[in-house]
């Protein structure tokens, strides 16, 4: 499993690692070392508290000694308030100096997969591509669920009886979702889906890298079934299984709806998923589907063109 990081602790991650652990405040911050009013304090502050050197080191410990079932309720806790504050951390990538463009319509991160060669296809075969902008995480149910009260769309099938999807996975991928309401959902938003060329070099790169994060076969770094969490996760969960160019989930969490037609009525799949063996993660592997299949495990994200975002 992947582990959950934190790069700063303010009031706001120490309260939820304290919800993720199910602690009173007194018993959490005997956890640590600390009173219970130094915890109060913190979690009132909010952002705009941070510890000292010392105790951010002892929630570092305390982190990393929890359970996996602590660790993935503080990951899913982080990005649900980071959601539920429109703090762009819950796309955000990482590494620094990266430039992110928020779309117009949808609201949803996007970055620029840059104009020029790439290496694709089971064989490496070189290709070449126009510049193009990619969502950096896939459509979360909260973000369908924007799309279905502007247009009326029928909502997913795991939702609610009101057409509302629950609170506990609006950072998760939607599924249920066939073809066409992927194509409905980018329509919608002034973008199209991916063909399975943008897809594959936005998760391997312009070098043709085997996998996002590099050629090491590391189930896990993805959520696909040797992981064994058996159901989506966040969609900025796995930061060590980030693509080149800085795009989540290209492997696992749900298989993705593409733009590209493989037989009459039928459309690319790429990505693989929670359910599916981490062999199949390949982002080169070919597989489809028709237009009108929905699962459990099948999802998707747009692109867009730089015009389109109002960047050239």
């Amino acid at each position: 499993m992947d582990r959950p990081g934190v790069a700063r602790w303010t009031g706001r991650e120490i309260n939820a690692l304290r919800e993720a652990m199910r602690k009173t405040v007194r018993g959490f911050a005997a956890a640590i070392g600390v009173s219970d009013r130094m915890v109060s304090k913190w979690e009132k502050g909010g952002e705009g508290i941070t510890p000292r050197p010392g105790n951010q080191a002892a929630l570092d410990t305390l982190l990393a000694r929890s359970g996996p079932e602590v660790q993935e309720r503080f990951a899913q806790l982080m990005t649900a308030k980071a959601a539920a504050g429109g703090d762009e951390r819950t796309e955000a990538l990482l590494t620094p100096g990266v430039q992110r463009h928020r779309h117009h319509v949808d609201g949803k991160l996007m970055i620029e997969v840059e104009e020029g060669l790439y290496l694709g296809g089971p064989d490496n075969t070189p290709g070449w591509l126009p510049a193009y902008f990619i969502d950096i995480c896939p459509v979360t149910n909260a973000d369908y669920f924007r799309f279905t009260s502007a247009t009326g769309h029928p909502p997913p099938m795991h939702w609610g009886p009101d057409g509302r999807c629950p609170d506990s996975i609006f950072d998760h991928p939607v599924v249920w979702t066939t073809w066409r309401d992927a194509n409905a959902y980018a329509t919608w938003a002034g973008k199209t889906l991916p063909t399975s060329e943008q897809w594959e070099k936005a998760a391997r790169g312009t070098k043709g890298s085997v996998y996002p994060w590099g050629a090491a076969a590391t189930a896990a770094k993805c959520n696909v079934q040797e992981t064994g969490i058996g159901h989506t996760t966040p969609v900025s969960r796995y930061h060590s299984g980030v693509s080149p160019f800085g795009v989540y989930d290209m492997c696992g969490n749900t298989w993705e709806w593409c733009a590209t037609a493989s037989k009459a009525g039928r459309r690319a799949l790429k990505g693989s998923s929670f359910t599916s063996p981490f062999a199949l993660a390949d982002p080169a592997a070919f597989n489809d589907a028709f237009e009108t299949m929905s699962d459990n495990d099948t999802g998707f994200r747009c692109v867009t063109t730089p015009l389109d975002l109002g960047l050239r």
